[in-house]
């Protein structure tokens, strides 16, 4: 699914347009039991109350692609003969009507999935009548092309609030603590909405962490091997630089490719180009090149990628450089540069010694304090 597919879809979780009409689902607790089951009618309840199911349904479809949100491919094996396959389908096909899929459906995230507390599975079926798009991008809401029909499901732990001060009768007393339910820490859309059209083959699986992808869960609902967290992502990209550019990887080489890097990003963005950005091995390979490493690294560079991420893994650039930071570390300094100011800093050997350099030509504060550096006769 492309940015747009995503917001389409993110447009039917409002009531005057969704056809949602009950939300399923159950509460496990803390120790992996399920404690109780819910069928809430939406055409019952009041319209703060469809808002808020709504927006915990609408929340699993936010973020960015590639780090909240993730490909989630099936195999052709699997969509033909497989029970992870056969039980998404089957929520889809009765509507979230049949409670044995539902209680097989509960159990298997109960089992696969610990959070540090206890968590509501929030489920929603919804039909989709989705509307003709000309190739001028227009489109007319009465004619529709075909139906999308979906299930959404939002995985929300349960927090409880601190106790507080409320005004009662003319007095402040004490109000008891409340149990809510918290933003979804995962969750995911099946099928995927594809060129406007039902994917059987993938699903959008969402995490609220760039850090966790919650493998277990990933691995017990679709059966397949889970992606790489951003985070990992970002931490093992760092380390390949390192390891495979050896004696070439100088200030002047990883600046050049954060540069690099953060170009790709700006002009993909500039571009609105609803795909996502993501490189090959050969077109990181590529901009290493332009950046100076030679041949040598290159092959190593090659073959480290390889056994890391997989010879045929796409990297989405922003989840291994931050354009807004460009940073530079030792055990005991932290220096933060503006990342389009890198020019202002170098690395030298002096007297044996090794030394981070930064041209100062505007003032200089220390704690707040401008301060004069010794030996510069120049007016303030």
């Amino acid at each position: 699914m492309n940015d747009k597919e995503i917001a389409e879809i993110r447009r039917r979780f409002r009531p005057d347009r969704t056809n949602i009409t009950h939300v399923r689902g159950c509460y496990v607790n803390a120790s992996r039991e399920i404690v109780t089951t819910f069928d809430h009618s939406l055409a019952l309840a009041g319209e703060l109350e469809q808002e808020q199911y709504l927006a915990l349904l609408k929340r699993v479809l936010s973020g960015a692609q590639g780090k909240n949100l993730l490909d989630i491919s099936f195999r052709t094996a699997q969509v033909a003969d497989s029970d992870e396959h056969r039980l998404l389908s089957s929520l889809r096909d009765t509507a979230l009507g049949d409670e044995a899929v539902l209680d097989t459906f509960y159990r298997l995230v109960a089992q696969s999935l610990q959070l540090e507390t206890g968590y509501v599975i929030l489920l929603a079926h919804d039909v989709y009548d989705v509307p003709y798009r000309g190739r001028d991008g227009g489109g007319l809401e009465d004619a529709s092309e075909n139906q999308f029909s979906y299930v959404v499901c939002s995985i929300c732990p349960v927090k409880p609030m601190k106790p507080k001060l409320r005004y009662d009768g003319g007095d402040f007393c004490l109000q008891a603590a409340d149990v809510v339910m918290a933003a979804p820490e995962l969750g995911f859309l099946f099928p995927a909405f594809d060129g406007r059209s039902t994917n059987l083959y993938n699903a959008l699986c969402y995490t609220r962490s760039a850090a966790d992808v919650h493998e277990d869960f990933i691995q017990a609902v679709f059966r397949t091997e889970p992606p790489m967290a951003a985070d990992d992502q970002r931490e093992t990209f760092q380390s390949l630089l390192s390891g495979a550019l050896d004696e070439q990887c100088s200030y002047g080489v990883i600046q050049e490719v954060h540069g690099q890097l953060c170009g790709l990003i700006a002009e993909h963005k500039a571009s609105r180009e609803p795909e996502p950005l993501a490189l090959t091995k050969q077109q990181v390979e590529g901009l290493l090149a332009q950046c100076g490493v030679a041949e040598p690294e290159l092959a190593k560079f090659d073959a480290q990628f390889d056994e890391q991420f997989g010879a045929d893994a796409v990297l989405p650039p922003a989840n291994i450089v931050d354009p807004s930071r460009l940073q530079l570390n030792t055990p005991d300094v932290t220096i933060r540069v503006n990342p389009e100011r890198g020019d202002l800093v170098e690395t030298r050997v002096l007297d044996g010694a090794r030394y981070i350099l930064i041209r100062a030509d505007e003032a200089v504060e220390v704690n707040g304090v401008s301060i004069r550096i010794a030996g510069d006769d120049r007016p303030e």
